[in-house]
């Protein structure tokens, strides 16, 4: 089953506890996103002001930082 993933660049705005950041997507909205596993086992650093790209949620839930810019 080929899944079809839509990720989208945003801009840390603000680090939240547990590896969670709010996110200002380019489309203007905001959304609440996790560290990925790959990002934590390789223990890639993401701060405030960073470029990343966002994995969304289908189903409304968070996102899911996949790789920094």
């Amino acid at each position: 089953m080929a899944e079809e993933h839509e990720d989208i660049t945003g801009t840390v705005i603000e680090a939240l506890p547990n590896t969670m950041f709010k996110v200002e997507l380019d489309t203007g909205s905001t959304q609440i996103a996790y560290l990925s596993g790959k990002m934590r086992i390789h223990r890639i650093k993401v701060l405030v002001g960073d470029r990343v790209s966002v994995r969304i949620d289908p189903y409304g839930g968070k996102g899911r930082v996949v790789k920094r810019l």
